[in-house]
């Protein structure tokens, strides 16, 4: 199958009324989209309508990426892509395809021969890895490190250490409502001298971003009860 679609990767906001933050160039985008894929229909008609008021919600054809179900989703989307019909793909929050499922169907649309145009946006893992003051030349991104306590002290350790051999800056996340827990292991597991960007709410009103060592954080823990956060480290 050959595809004459355009894929737009439209970035959202990472807090709901940080708009500023979308350029007005991804508005231009939106209007020229037929079908909409998002991961949360009704969170994604609200955002569009945010930066553009004037937007006819019913003109469009909205599709679920359903998670639990990629064979369903795949089969929407390549029917979008015979019809060569223009396909928006947008995130609940951030950028379509960093740590987010809208990587299989850009991975789908390269493989119809479609085009793909990645729109400029709030992305939190870049956004805090350019706050930190780490290493922004060798960094990785890891995801959720491993529920289980003992997998998880083993993970800081394995990280840490390659942190240190490489001078590489290591990102990860967690489910809002286990960051206490998520740093409280890291304090106990890793080197008190080992560096630890905490930043949370970025762009909202209570964006908190510092970098500190364990040692200094374990001293005073700030509260990131369900509060989206991206964690950096840095071992020395």
């Amino acid at each position: 199958m050959t595809s004459t679609s355009t894929i737009y990767l439209i970035p959202s906001v990472l807090e709901e009324s940080a708009t500023q933050t979308i350029p007005a160039y991804v508005k231009d985008a939106v209007g020229q989209c037929q079908v909409f894929f998002v991961e949360n229909e009704r969170t994604a008609r609200r955002y569009l309508k945010s930066i553009w008021k004037e937007m006819v919600i019913d003109n469009y054809t909205w599709v679920l990426i359903d998670k639990s179900n990629n064979v369903a989703t795949l089969t929407a989307f390549n029917r979008h892509l015979r019809d060569n019909k223009t396909i928006g793909i947008i995130s609940e929050a951030g950028c379509p395809g960093i740590a987010d499922p809208g990587q299989l169907l850009t991975d789908a649309a390269h493989a119809a021969g479609a085009t793909v145009k990645p729109l400029v946006g709030p992305s939190s893992i870049l956004l805090a890895l350019m706050a930190s003051g780490m290493n922004g030349q060798q960094f990785q991104f890891v995801g959720y490190l491993p529920i289980d306590t003992t997998q998880r002290r083993e993970a800081i350790k394995e990280l840490e250490a390659e942190s240190a051999k490489k001078n590489c800056t290591q990102v990860f996340i967690e489910t809002p409502y286990r960051n206490i827990q998520l740093l409280e292991t890291l304090i106990k597991t890793g080197r008190p001298n080992t560096k630890l960007c905490i930043a949370a709410d970025i762009t909202a009103p209570t964006e908190y971003i510092h970098t500190k060592t364990l040692a200094e954080w374990k001293k005073q823990l700030p509260d990131l009860h369900k509060r989206p956060t991206i964690f950096c480290m840095l071992a020395v």
